[in-house]
């Protein structure tokens, strides 16, 4: 399938103002989509990427970010734990997304915040663990993304990202971008409506760097260590990365 032009990923402010169109725009469909076209494997990768965040059990000043949040998954796979008593604070620049989502929210211990993850609207060391689903990739700059992350976090703190990847086998590859280049975009667009945002999908995970070249870049932003996994083949790939305890002097990792 040709790639549709307006589809491409673009740079700079001009990406920004296509994620944010295309987030917009999907949101009504959203959920939907993602549990249709994933086969509901991605309730299974959320709950893994909260098992890596390590959040400890029944304490009441725990504090969360959820970047890029969307509406709210990853956040309610959190704040739902038997113990959990902190606070999550779910952000994402597309309000719409969060609007849509805001019904999921009755009860849980979720703060929306309609904010860009390239400037968050949080002091320093505001939270103590940062967990992001999906969302790095769209970022215009995932470089200044991870120094955002580490900025809001505190000495300790940890970093846990979920993200699109291409898997190393080539036979896994093969069928994957079958999939990914041929169904997803003809099931995305005749559910959502939308003619070109899961076009826009395929494209991005294309165009996204591979897991190493991406732990590279956390370790650029001051994560002391970072580690990733592989998820369903590679389909998807978790990254855990933690700031310095002593935050005067980050550790090169």
């Amino acid at each position: 399938m040709a790639s549709i032009p307006d589809a491409r990923p673009e740079s700079g402010a001009a990406r920004e103002d296509q994620v944010r169109t295309i987030f917009s725009e999907i949101a009504p469909k959203y959920d939907l989509l993602n549990h249709v076209l994933s086969l509901n494997i991605d309730r299974r990768w959320r709950r893994r990427a909260v098992n890596e965040l390590q959040v400890p059990a029944d304490d009441p000043d725990i504090r969360v970010l959820d970047a890029c949040a969307g509406t709210y998954d990853l956040s309610l796979e959190l704040t739902g734990r038997p113990g959990f008593r902190g606070r999550v604070v779910a952000s994402d620049f597309a309000r719409p997304m969060l609007v849509t989502g805001k019904d999921k929210l009755e009860g849980a211990q979720v703060s929306p915040v309609c904010g860009d993850s390239l400037k968050l609207p949080f002091p320093d060391g505001s939270f103590h663990r940062v967990m992001v689903a999906f969302g790095v990739r769209n970022l215009s700059d995932t470089r200044a993304g991870f120094a955002e992350f580490a900025r809001v976090l505190r000495p300790g703190g940890r970093l846990v990202v979920l993200e699109f990847t291409t898997p190393p086998n080539r036979l896994m590859r093969g069928a994957y971008l079958f999939y990914f280049h041929r169904v997803l975009p003809l099931v995305g667009r005749v559910v959502s409506g939308h003619p070109w945002a899961y076009t826009y999908l395929p494209e991005s995970v294309r165009e996204f760097p591979g897991p190493e070249e991406l732990a590279d870049q956390m370790r650029d932003a001051g994560f002391q260590r970072t580690e990733w996994s592989w998820l369903t083949a590679g389909i998807a790939a978790i990254h855990v990365a933690d700031v310095s305890k002593d935050a005067s002097s980050p550790s090169s990792g």
